[in-house]
């Protein structure tokens, strides 16, 4: 599948391919091919590249900090969104995949429209296929120009976040079924030297474009260390937002009383530090010390007659994945079991 590949593809039927269209140098993504893992450039997770706006956002975007610069001017569609960014993950991802499978993938890719919206949570309706051909001509007509690098190389012109697509196959309404893309040689040199980052996929069911900016700078910065410290002021310089400060706090303080972004817990302080705090770790390390409580071999008939007819043992096990969800294993493990048995009884008859 890589090179002049005549391979024929689930969307490559029928002879509908010119001659020349099948001899082009692509990475065919086969709509069956198995993706282990989710990649997003770091780059892109560092600086503020995508609007947070779900409406068309026209301002020219300029961001500096540690000598980085970025300029990001749109086109007359308006700025790419941070859901826009979803197509460019899905491109890194297969194309990381088949490098590790120790291929050398070519920059243009073809794949399968409904695999792409299936695998980053969108729907299949008629309307999701013209919100991916918009995403499409965002993504092409955005010129960027910045001094940071991706690989060895700094790109001192002004380029597209791909430089071309096209419809390789379309339906009788003109929806794109299977599309062919050439990424820009930016993202194209960070797949090539690793600079990308798994990512968890629940990352595509973040619906507020905050959410999944504030992810990505927790899965950039927080990464597996227990926690990350940041000011309010430098988060928002990050996150790329046009609040005020005041609208910013707000937002962030919704977003800590949701709870549920992916891998990351996160806080806000009344001196304005935010802070991401490492779920996975977190929860391990309350695994760990739940695995240690012992219960007294009394505390088992207590509870038996606590909640008389229930298997105790199942209820123990229900109770230890209980409290490892908490901050703290509880300080009288042996009366905490049996008041937990005594609350399942009384609820579930």
């Amino acid at each position: 599948r890589v090179g002049s590949s005549t391979k024929k593809t689930a969307f490559q039927k029928g002879g509908d391919m010119t001659d020349q269209q099948a001899h082009r140098d692509f990475f065919s993504c086969d709509l069956f091919d198995h993706l282990p893992y989710f990649k997003d450039d770091m780059a892109s997770m560092e600086h503020p590249v995508f609007s947070l706006s779900t409406q068309a956002d026209k301002r020219i975007l300029r961001y500096e900090h540690n000598g980085n610069s970025i300029r990001i001017i749109p086109s007359i569609l308006g700025l790419p969104t941070i859901h826009d960014k979803d197509i460019l993950i899905y491109c890194a991802s297969y194309l990381r995949a088949a490098m590790n499978r120790g291929e050398v993938p070519s920059r243009t890719m073809r794949f399968v429209s409904l695999a792409f919206l299936s695998l980053t949570q969108r729907g299949s309706g008629g309307c999701s296929y013209e919100r991916f051909k918009e995403a499409l001509n965002r993504l092409q007509g955005v010129v960027i120009n910045t001094n940071i690098k991706t690989g060895r190389f700094y790109t001192e012109k002004g380029f597209g976040l791909i430089d071309s697509w096209e419809a390789v196959k379309e339906d009788s309404s003109g929806r794109v079924i299977a599309v062919e893309i050439k990424l820009s040689e930016w993202l194209y040199n960070a797949i090539l030297a690793n600079e990308l980052l798994t990512i968890n996929p629940d990352y595509f069911d973040l619906r507020k474009p905050m959410e999944r900016r504030l992810y990505e700078i927790g899965r950039k910065h927080c990464g597996s260390q227990d926690a990350f410290k940041i000011g309010l002021e430098k988060l928002q310089l990050k996150v790329g937002s046009s609040s005020v400060t005041k609208e910013f706090r707000r937002a962030v303080r919704e977003i800590v009383a949701d709870n549920h972004l992916p891998d990351y817990e996160l806080s806000l302080s009344d001196d304005d530090n935010v802070t991401f705090t490492n779920r996975v770790k977190q929860h391990h390390a309350i695994v760990r010390q739940t695995s240690f409580i012992h219960l007294k071999p009394e505390t088992y008939g207590k509870a038996q007659a606590a909640a008389p007819g229930w298997d105790i043992y199942a209820l123990e096990q229900q109770w230890r994945d209980w409290i490892a969800k908490k901050k703290e294993p509880p300080k009288r493990p042996d009366v905490a079991f049996i008041g937990f048995c005594r609350k399942k009884c009384l609820k579930n008859g």
